[in-house]
């Protein structure tokens, strides 16, 4: 089986046996996919060690693409290689990062993968740790309770995709004849901002890519994060957060 969930920033409480039952008779072919904000890999090295450790032992194995609250350093430290048709991070043997603008068999069914997102809780700005008069700024947003963020602590820009991750995401459709079962990403189309917002929502270039997807592709059903909310908003499209979707 394959079971989606949403965001999780490095807390794995649900997947507790008592949070996430069924798991009494899952076994390593059968799959929890994160959509986005995973945050296993956040701290480095052993500083991760105890929750990834967690995960691996669970009887399943753990799927996930990338959000936009990454230690993308981090990340980028793992090999990448290829696993059931498209390149993966192994940062466990049974937890795998799914790269962006991949196409996937699991399961006999077809995934299309595009992690990334705009960070909305940067109002206040991203610091730079090498500017002059860095410490200062910083401490002064801390006690206003600003929404900041500081560049290589706990903001990247690999949060938003390079223009070759885009290309090559619509070269993998493409080759799949732009048909897939399921699409996976952290952000939804800047349509589905729209229909969910009532256009109060910013789109973005990443946004605004996910249209072109989702007018080019075909498929069964695009599951996203981001907005720690749990709204199906229409019959193919749905946004996850401590829920748990069965796919497959």
């Amino acid at each position: 089986m394959v079971i989606a969930t949403g965001d999780t920033h490095g807390d794995f409480r649900r997947f507790d046996i008592q949070h996430l039952p069924q798991q009494k008779d899952m076994h390593r072919g059968d799959y929890i996919l994160i959509c986005g904000d995973f945050g296993g890999v956040w701290a480095g090295g052993e500083h991760d060690k105890a929750k990834l450790d967690f995960m691996e032992e669970r009887p399943f194995t753990t799927l996930f693409i990338d959000g936009n609250h990454e230690n993308f350093d981090a990340l980028n430290e793992y090999p990448v290689e290829n696993w059931n048709g498209g390149k993966v991070r192994f940062i466990r043997p049974h937890v795998i990062h799914l790269m962006r603008g991949q196409v996937y068999r699991i399961e006999d069914h077809s995934f299309f993968t595009m992690g990334g997102g705009r960070s909305n809780d940067v109002s206040d700005g991203i610091l730079d740790p090498e500017e002059p008069g860095f410490e200062d700024r910083y401490w002064e947003l801390r006690q206003r309770k600003a929404l900041f963020r500081v560049k290589h602590l706990d903001w990247w820009e690999e949060e938003m995709p390079s223009q070759a991750e885009y290309d090559e995401a619509l070269q993998n459709l493409s080759r799949a004849d732009n048909r897939v079962d399921f699409v996976i990403t952290h952000s939804p189309p800047s349509s589905i901002l729209d229909e969910m917002s009532h256009g109060r929502l910013r789109h973005d270039a990443l946004t605004d890519f996910l249209d072109l997807v989702r007018s080019r592709a075909q498929f069964r059903r695009w599951l996203f994060g981001h907005y720690h909310h749990i709204h199906d908003v229409n019959e193919q499209f749905s946004m996850l957060y401590g829920n748990f979707i069965q796919l497959v």
